[in-house]
């Protein structure tokens, strides 16, 4: 009958950090499923840095080590008596001999003032052995069939130019041999420790407890190797950058290498090479998380029991910071062959290592990334070696460009998805992150970017969001939280689970301002309570730099800022947001009915797609007017004539004046409804009519300026100068007559009022009352109805209508909603 296959677990410094870790450790592998278990166990969290900080002590015959050694004992001590071990036959003898023998050697190197390689070896071991001597004490003491393996005893590490070199067949000997004499169904073995092959203590460095649990993976023969640590499992980017990395179920081998060499918190690849040639799998566990299932590191192909839905193309992305570019150019490079030889022949005999390389196909000019501490001597080296050439014109120059960082894409699935670079790439420049350099390997496993080190973690979040592998975030400002502002707010608190839910679309208010002050949050702000954050002292004046500087944080991918005021101070910061990279959504019209060279500007920026200006609700509230108008426009119809009820406030005035109410009284009502601005002079002198009448006249392609448009104010001569709205209205009421009289001749002709805006084909524009007969569709409009007709060359007969609710602040909101909802579907939000 064949024996059970081994499965090996290792568990790190944290995993066996006090005498709980250890119960909890106990409790893993007794709820593994394995018949054998052989179980790899580093030092105590700390312990082997501790244990190497000794010897610098001593060195420096700073007497402080004795007590420091005797808190590391102390520590295992108590383990050892919370653990209820402290009969344990010979634990508490070893540790103290083991403590008096690491005693003796910090004393000889204080006297020696040096530390051997060999020595500290021997020193920095000792946490591991305490570790797994006290683990298989406590399974014993459970009634666990459990032993203690000095891996010293059976593993044979050789030094090599990049890491120990494992002599297998020797080991392979010695493991069997020490089965043989050791029948047990757990193996508690140590980490990190190895003999060299004249049988000295030696250690397997850095990463080396994870590197032993791979090594004893190949040597047992193991069906698996789980490493236990303090994460769900491999993570698709490092969640200090992206909050909304997720556990990847699976990977292969081939993109687990890929993403630890590029700082991804992975195995390091020298680590799984044993488990990868015997193609055991690899498992990343949580200690802490036990229940979750973590990833499966394999060979490749849809492991056991996953998801039969397509994988993502990418699996992961991680990023190297701090590292230079190093560019060589010059027209005689081309065609020359050995000129990559020569630039990393000199690199080599320096020491400078090279991450990233990338050559123009022209041949041209050749660029590579290094570590940013080597950059200048990278420079340096490669102007030497081509001395001659610069000298001769051949090379051009060689420069450096500092402050940046590789990001990487990775995932076995790229080579059979079509558009994953352009994806890739897109989401860097919606994000306006600039790439400086590209490489990509012929299996297509791995596309890397150079970007600058500043737009790292925005860039990293953009990617990340853009296939899909988290929500798409959007930093949102707001400015204005007046009876519109604040509508939205309550919008978006509304939706934003649902937005978040179903469409992945997270929309994180970090800061609202009115003219006086302002709130910035590094989270999103509590959308039922920003009025009280508002009222509170942790407000501070309104700075609209400092708004859109924090708006625009490093960490979130995209920026908007939405400016629900009526002020030109705000419209007149649009170009430089759009410019910053911060897209501008708004209802205020002051921005593209303001100058014309303003209005282009801002048409220009947007169309180049690294920004975005929305302002469908400048014109119509939630209406799509502007989209209609743009639509006609860009199919080619030639626009003949563009007239409407332009204001939804004045619409509803002249519907509710039927002359039982006086005029004053009706714009009062309208005030209290909050259909008019908080100064109605704002509505009534029709400048609001000319400024959308103005934007409309920009979209169907005149250069028409606000002056130019005619307006027929309805304000009163004598009451535009007094003092606030409440004088205004009162008046107006000396003027209820003129209106009143109006409206009975117009009645008289069977004939209603209207406030009407045009503007023809040749630029003509006014604004003014008119009449309308009753059958007219103007005539026809109830309520804050607005409604537009375009007369074009297609609709030259029976124009093109839009009509709708063109007032109040339910429906203007809505309105500036959509444009935010149609922003992050120009982001790449999921469909």
């Amino acid at each position: 009958m064949t024996a059970a296959a081994w499965v090996v677990h290792k568990f790190g410094g944290t995993s066996v950090a006090n005498a709980e870790r250890y119960r909890n450790v106990a409790r893993i592998l007794d709820a593994e499923p394995a018949d054998r278990q052989g179980v790899v166990v580093s030092a105590m969290s700390g312990v082997t840095d501790a244990l190497i900080g000794l010897t610098k002590l001593a060195q420096r015959r700073d007497e402080a080590w004795q007590g420091k050694l005797e808190e590391l004992g102390k520590r295992h001590l108590d383990a050892i008596a919370e653990l209820g071990l402290s009969d344990a036959a010979g634990l508490l003898d070893v540790l103290r001999k083991d403590l008096d023998d690491v005693s003796v050697l910090l004393r000889a190197t204080a006297l020696g003032r040096a530390c051997s390689e060999q020595m500290l070896e021997v020193i920095a071991g000792y946490g591991e052995l305490w570790s797994a001597q006290i683990l298989a004490a406590y399974l014993r003491a459970q009634d666990v069939d459990a032993v203690f393996c000095d891996a010293r005893e059976v593993l044979i590490a050789a030094p090599g130019e990049i890491g120990p070199i494992i002599q297998w067949e020797g080991s392979q000997a010695r493991m069997d041999a020490w089965l043989e004499a050791h029948p047990s169904r757990r193996l508690v073995i140590t980490g990190y420790i190895a003999s060299a092959p004249d049988g000295s203590p030696t250690t397997l460095k850095r990463n080396g407890s994870d590197f032993s649990a791979a090594i004893f993976g190949r040597l047992l023969d193991a069906s698996s190797v789980t490493i236990w640590t303090d994460v769900d499992g491999v993570l698709s980017a490092d969640p200090r950058r992206v909050p909304e990395a997720i556990v990847l179920p699976e990977m292969s081998y081939a993109e687990a290498v890929e993403l630890a060499y590029f700082g991804a918190k992975v195995l390091h690849p020298r680590t799984m090479a044993p488990a990868v040639d015997k193609g055991i799998p690899i498992w990343i566990r949580n200690t802490f998380n036990a229940s979750h299932p973590g990833t499966k590191i394999h060979a490749g192909g849809r492991a056991e029991g996953a998801s039969a839905e397509p994988t993502h193309a990418v699996k992961g992305f991680s990023t190297v910071d701090d590292v230079a570019l190093v560019n060589v150019e010059g027209t005689g490079m081309i065609g020359v062959p050995g000129i990559a030889r020569r630039v990393f022949g000199a690199l080599r005999e320096v020491g400078v290592s090279v991450s990233l390389i990338s050559q123009a196909s022209s041949e041209h000019s050749i660029c590579f990334a290094v570590p940013g501490a080597q950059g200048e001597l990278a420079r340096s080296t490669v102007e030497r070696a081509f001395a001659q050439d610069v000298a001769q014109g051949g090379v051009e120059r060689v420069s450096l460009v500092p402050d940046c960082s590789i990001l990487a894409a990775v995932g076995d699935e790229m080579v059979h998805t079509a558009g994953v670079a352009a994806k890739f790439f897109g989401a860097l420049g919606k994000a306006g992150v600039n790439v400086r350099a590209i490489a990509q390997g012929s299996s297509e496993r791995n596309i890397s970017a150079v970007v600058d080190r500043r737009d790292a973690n925005r860039a990293l979040r953009a990617v990340h969001a853009s296939f899909y592998l988290s929500d798409l975030t959007l930093s949102v400002g707001l400015v204005g939280p007046g009876l519109v502002g604040r509508t939205l707010l309550a919008q978006l608190a509304a939706q934003a689970e649902a937005l978040r839910a179903q469409f992945r679309i997270d929309l994180q208010v970090r800061a609202i301002a009115d003219s006086r002050r302002m709130i910035l949050s590094n989270g999103p702000i509590a959308l039922d309570r920003w009025q009280d954050e508002l009222a509170s002292d942790r407000a501070v004046p309104t700075d609209l730099e400092k708004l859109a500087a924090h708006v625009h944080a490093e960490h979130l991918p995209h920026a908007v800022i939405i400016d629900c005021s009526a002020s030109e101070v705000v419209a007149d910061r649009y170009v430089r947001w759009m410019e910053g990279g911060i897209h501008v959504i708004t209802p205020n019209k002051r921005a593209s009915a303001g100058p014309l060279s303003r209005y282009q500007a801002l048409r220009k920026l947007g169309r180049a797609l690294r920004t975005h200006y929305f302002y469908e609700a400048t014109v119509g509230a939630g209406l799509p007017v502007i989209s209609t108008l743009r639509d006609l426009v860009q199919t080619g119809d030639r626009i003949l004539k563009i007239e409407g009820v332009l204001s939804g406030t004045l619409a509803y005035v002249f519907n509710a004046f039927d002359g039982e109410r006086p005029f004053s009284a009706v714009v009062a009502e309208a005030k209290r409804r909050g259909y008019t601005e908080p100064d109605p002079r704002d509505d009534l002198s029709g400048m609001d009519v000319a400024r959308k009448l103005t934007i409309l006249g920009r979209e169907a392609g005149l250069g028409l300026e606000l002056s130019e448009v005619q307006v027929e104010s309805l304000v009163p001569p004598g009451c535009a100068g007094v003092a606030n709205a409440e004088a205004f209205l009162g008046c107006l009421e000396r003027h209820d007559a003129a209106m009143t009289a109006k409206l009975t001749e117009a009645r008289a002709q069977g004939e209603a009022l209207r406030y009407v805006g045009v503007v023809d084909a040749d630029g003509r524009a006014s604004v003014s009352l008119r009449r309308y007969p009753l059958s007219h569709p103007f005539a026809r409009i109830t309520g804050s109805d607005n409604i537009i007709a375009f007369t074009t060359e297609r609709y030259r007969a029976q124009p093109l209508v839009v009509q709708g609710p063109g007032a109040g602040p339910d429906v203007t909101a809505g309105g500036v909603f959509a444009d935010l909802l149609r922003l992050t579907a120009y982001l790449g939000a999921p469909s």
